[in-house]
């Protein structure tokens, strides 16, 4: 009787199949029946897991070239050294919202207090969804689409998350190509933005602007909106314009590279990363020390850090530390849990975690340093506030620092220095984007990673696609569009995402067993392993679900309550509407691949729902792998989904806490 589960009859054979079903009992003590058949008879004639080890002879001559058996399985790449990935990872974290938008959130919501609810957060929220991305793609070897064969019901999560990578991706390289343009003009002395250049004099000599405001013009706002962006010449989204041909050549140059640094997947683009993700460190010091030297940086300083207590009492900051933990990790966009997809399965993910979560912030913390010392200079010269002269965002990275570097001595120099640093923050980020991306494809259609040529046309096509999308960023009006997906991709639509990853994985799939897979991936695994599992165990059941309802709520209210600008322009109402149709197109797809995974199986409503969150058969082909156990050959399985029946032990002791006795 199929379904069953307390039932004694025989398990009978799959229509079409012909071959008996199996039982056996899981490392962790549970019953494991597959195909959804009842397991308690099975599993009395089979006490222990039927395994043969790897054949070292050659496949039979007879076999079908087509057979879907191991030996017609494309081997799946690996990161060639652990500091591959630790690097790749570190670089896709550590992006522009460390430079840009962490220093301003700690100014703005009371200085160093920021820095409670922001740690907070981070142990609560993102740390726990970290180890759980990480975890999820280093046991299962799939990217963020096929790695939800442990609870197919969920399959939308995956194409969610590929949803909010495709419109990441389409923005953030615009945000690259800003920095070639900025990098290129950099190497004219005096700087174009400067009061030594001849053009600016006339606008650095007025006293004030021209329509009698007191707020004296400023030569890097003028450069910014008018020759890098073309915005005066646009009065909204319905007026984007004509393409900016010299940001258009600065996209395409960005694309080109991402091309050539990806063309041979984690092989080329873990090279890469011992560059690209090192010497932006080493900049953040030499601006650090340069800082430190200069007039008025003790003031900037302390207007970063000076506390303001009252702030902690405001929903809004809670918020505001909440967002930068998940804009600066990269949760819920699949780059993670791609990345982790090539790691060897007995890596320790729970100490990379740790090392990527704690070097993210400290890198975070510190760039503020560099950041508001600069600011303070500016102000001393200026004779103004600190605050009148900090800004977030592209305002920070492309006007005020910008004006701040053309102040000092040798500012060519550190004009070029600073660029260089937030091209490669940048092209870090996209990295892990594109990684979420083509990794999500590759394992659907594994034949393409098996062709080296098929693979590097996808990577190009899919980058020329990116490219011809990104022209309408790069307009008079490209910024409106830019600001409008900037604030939706990456807004309630990736909250949900996650809150969903988070409880189907904790209530679906299982807690335990989870903690259990991780275990099963660390060997020899070390008490302070085990003693975390419980502290995220309660995170991914109580804490992090209420604490991503929080969230969602605010922005919700906020959303409501709050029209979105740019500058002076305030977005028309469908303007507004189509980002929120961005947002509900990514969670969208949650409902609709569980509808079709629930169409997919057979029997009464309850019976679709159960078999649907019941993991496939080859969920555990990695771990079985990588202990030297393998499933008897069965040229014509069928990937069917299996059961784990609860015994005394789940509700007697946690297995996992003890630790794998295999």
């Amino acid at each position: 009787m199929q379904g069953g589960s307390g039932g004694t009859t025989a398990p009978e054979r799959r229509p079409g199949t012909g071959h008996e079903e199996q039982s056996s009992l899981h490392q962790n003590g549970h019953i494991v029946a597959l195909n959804g058949h009842a397991p308690h008879a099975a599993a009395a004639a089979l006490p222990m897991p039927q395994f043969t080890p790897p054949a070292s002879s050659p496949a039979p001559m007879d076999t079908p070239m087509d057979t879907p058996t191991s030996s017609t399985t494309v081997l799946r790449e690996q990161w060639e050294g652990k500091h591959e990935f630790l690097l790749s990872c570190i670089g896709y974290c550590v992006g522009l919202g460390n430079v840009w938008r962490f220093p301003y959130l700690c100014y703005r919501n009371g200085g160093g207090v920021f820095l409670i609810p922001y740690f907070l957060m981070l142990f609560v929220t993102g740390v726990p969804l970290f180890l759980m991305e990480l975890s999820l793609g280093q046991y299962g070897s799939a990217g963020p689409i096929t790695v939800w064969k442990c609870c197919p019901l969920l399959k939308g999560i995956g194409i969610g998350m590929l949803c909010v990578s495709v419109l990441v991706c389409l923005y953030y390289n615009v945000i690259i190509a800003w920095t070639f343009y900025y990098l290129g003009s950099s190497l004219q002395s005096p700087l174009p933005w400067s009061c030594d250049h001849v053009d600016n004099a006339a606008i650095c000599g007025n006293a004030s602007a021209a329509n009698g405001s007191s707020d004296p013009l400023s030569p890097t706002e003028i450069f910014w909106n008018e020759r890098v962006l073309g915005v005066v010449h646009s009065e909204g989204l319905h007026d984007p314009g004509p393409v900016r041909w010299q940001l258009a050549l600065c996209l395409l140059a960005a694309w080109i590279i991402i091309f050539l640094c990806m063309m041979k997947g984690i092989r080329s683009s873990g090279k890469v990363v011992y560059v690209t993700a090192t010497f932006p460190y080493l900049v953040l010091v030499v601006l650090v020390i340069r800082g430190a030297t200069l007039e008025g940086s003790l003031q900037g300083v302390a207007f970063y850090l000076t506390p303001d207590w009252g702030r902690l009492a405001n929903a809004q900051v809670w918020n505001d530390a909440a967002s930068q933990i998940f804009y600066s990790l990269g949760i819920g966009v699949g780059g993670l849990l791609s990345m982790a997809s090539y790691n060897k399965f007995d890596n320790n993910v729970i100490r990379d975690t740790i090392i990527i979560t704690m070097g993210n912030c400290a890198t975070s913390f510190f760039a503020g340093f560099a950041i508001f010392s600069v600011l303070g200079h500016m102000a001393w010269r200026k004779g103004v506030a600190v605050q009148e002269v900090a800004d977030s965002g592209p305002g920070l990275a492309f006007v005020a620092y910008p004006e701040a570097l053309a102040l000092l001595p040798g500012s060519v120099f550190w004009s070029i220095l600073f660029f260089i640093m937030l091209f490669m923050l940048g092209v870090d980020t996209l990295f892990g984007n594109m990684e979420g991306i083509t990794t999500a494809v590759l394992d659907e259609f594994p034949h393409l990673r098996g062709n080296t040529l098929h693979k590097s046309l996808f990577l190009g096509v899919l980058c020329f696609c990116f490219y011809l999308m990104g022209l309408l960023l790069v307009t008079n009006g490209g910024i409106y569009w830019f600001t409008l997906i900037d604030s939706f991709s990456t807004s309630f639509g990736l909250i949900i995402i996650t809150l969903f990853m988070c409880l189907g994985i904790s209530f679906f799939y299982g807690v335990n067993q989870f903690c259990q897979d991780i275990v099963d991936m660390i060997p020899l695994c070390p008490p302070w392993c085990r003693r975390l599992l419980l502290y995220f165990k309660a995170c991914w059941v109580f804490c992090t679900p209420f604490l991503l309802l929080f969230i969602l709520t605010y922005i919700f209210i906020e959303m409501y309550n709050t029209s979105l600008h740019y500058g002076a322009y305030v977005y028309p109402r469908w303007g507004k509407a189509l980002g929120v149709c961005m947002g509900a197109t990514c969670c969208l797809q949650i409902p609709i691949w569980a509808l079709v995974a629930l169409c997919r199986e057979t029997g009464t409503l309850r019976d679709r729902f159960q078999k649907s969150i019941r993991p496939l058969n080859c969920w555990r082909e990695n771990y079985l792998n990588s202990v030297g156990r393998v499933q008897e050959a069965e040229p014509e399985r069928v990937e069917a989904p299996f059961t784990v029946t609860l015994t005394d032990m789940d509700f007697t002791a946690m297995t996992w806490e003890r630790g794998s006795e295999a």
